[in-house]
């Protein structure tokens, strides 16, 4: 039986939320939730109903198919106005996507694999043998920061305001005042502008360079060049270090799996896919709003309505996973929906999969003795976004360094 949930379900997760999700997903797999609060919203929670959404095309993803009194404020937010990611297929969404797809081809992707090696061996060798550090800080956010900085070709030496603007600008526009929105995309944009400028007058062979060369040929739109640029360095950087964070957390708070993983490197890829059922870098999937009257999961859902997507319910949800609660590093079939589904599916997937095998390979290699300096339940999950699920700090002892 559907019921309606506080807005604090999808605002304010909590460092477990499973339980409670498991809880409404048994009654019904969708619910009305009061988020926007005061508006039509529905909850998503089961894995069925997750997937068949994610490519609905009765489902929009642009600024324009929001109600009215909530346009102007997304539209302060730079990151939904306009990139492949708020945008509909097959026109739009289509044209946004096929330059950026470009870059992230599999051929291109392994051609990075020995810079990300050597960035993950840099920044292990620069971690104390003695003492405690905060892995997140140290290792799980310059790490994929700098890959997708080289990537596209921006100055990795600016990282900090990558940060600062991605930290307003990555979450649910709902969840900040409009004159935050309004500072972050100004400050974002007048940065870029100075950046392109340049880049226009000595374009070389990196991702930036090709998204000014399709502004220049029509492809994008001035503001859509920018909040392209932005998605990349958002979706390339904070969900990586998300997922980064949350694996490293997992495995060190599961022996046996860590021991299993040690044991047989060569599961790595198939523990990067567990990490990213279980604890995936993004609780909820973006923005999304019924563009005409439909039914999902037995409820009517009026055109207008928000439609929340729980990748976290999708992810652990007992229809699909036998015992769903269990962190297996061996689990096989493992089709999670951590990357999206349909149209949508994260065209930097291989990108983010290449750096989870990277460095859990070489951190579990080089740092046998890496535990937690803090008891499991003291570990801090952020609390500031509804759409991220990642941690707020994640202290460890790193121990003896073993050589490259």
């Amino acid at each position: 039986m559907s019921e309606t949930l506080p807005a604090a379900f999808f605002t304010e997760p909590g460092p477990s939320p499973h339980a409670e999700t498991a809880r409404f997903r048994a009654r019904c797999p969708v619910h009305k939730i009061d988020y926007p609060p005061g508006s039509d919203a529905y909850a998503v929670l089961a894995y069925k109903e997750v997937e068949q959404a994610l490519g609905d095309p009765r489902l929009s993803k642009q600024v324009e198919s929001l109600p009215e009194r909530y346009r102007e404020k997304a539209a302060q937010s730079l990151l939904m106005v306009r990139n492949l990611g708020f945008a509909d297929p097959p026109e739009q969404h289509g044209r946004l996507r096929r330059p950026i797809s470009r870059a992230f081809t599999p051929g291109r992707i392994t051609g990075l694999r020995p810079r990300i090696q050597e960035i993950v061996d840099d920044l292990i060798d620069a971690l104390p043998e003695d003492g405690e550090v905060d892995l997140l800080d140290a290792f799980a956010l310059p790490l994929p920061l700098t890959v997708i900085c080289e990537y596209l070709g921006v100055p990795v030496e600016d990282r900090p305001l990558f940060q600062q603007w991605g930290y307003v600008l990555s979450q649910d526009p709902f969840q900040h005042s409009e004159a935050e929105l309004k500072a972050a995309t100004e400050a974002f944009t007048e940065y870029f502008s100075g950046l392109v400028a340049e880049r226009r007058s000595d374009l070389r062979e990196d991702l930036l360079s090709d998204l000014i060369r399709g502004r220049d040929e029509g492809v994008f739109s001035e503001r859509e060049l920018f909040s392209t640029i932005l998605l990349l360095l958002i979706a390339g950087h904070k969900t990586v270090a998300n997922m980064l964070g949350n694996g490293t957390a997992l495995l060190l708070c599961h022996p046996a799996q860590l021991a299993a993983l040690r044991a047989a490197p060569g599961l790595v890829p198939s523990a990067v896919e567990e990490i990213l059922r279980y604890e995936g870098s993004a609780s909820w999937a973006s923005l999304r709003i019924a563009a005409q009257d439909m039914r999902l999961g037995d409820v009517d859902i009026p055109r207008g309505s928000f439609v929340h997507l729980s990748l976290s319910g999708a992810g652990h949800d007992p229809a699909v996973y036998e015992d769903p609660e269990r962190f297996d590093v061996t689990r096989s079939p493992n089709r999670h929906l951590a990357f999206g589904h349909g149209p949508h599916f994260c065209v930097g997937a291989p990108l983010g999969r290449l750096q989870g095998e990277i460095a859990f390979t070489t951190l579990l290699r080089r740092l046998p003795d890496l535990e937690l300096a803090v008891a499991p339940e003291e570990i801090a999950w952020l609390s500031d976004s509804s759409l991220s699920r990642g941690l707020d700090a994640l202290p460890v002892r790193p121990g003896k360094r073993l050589p490259r």
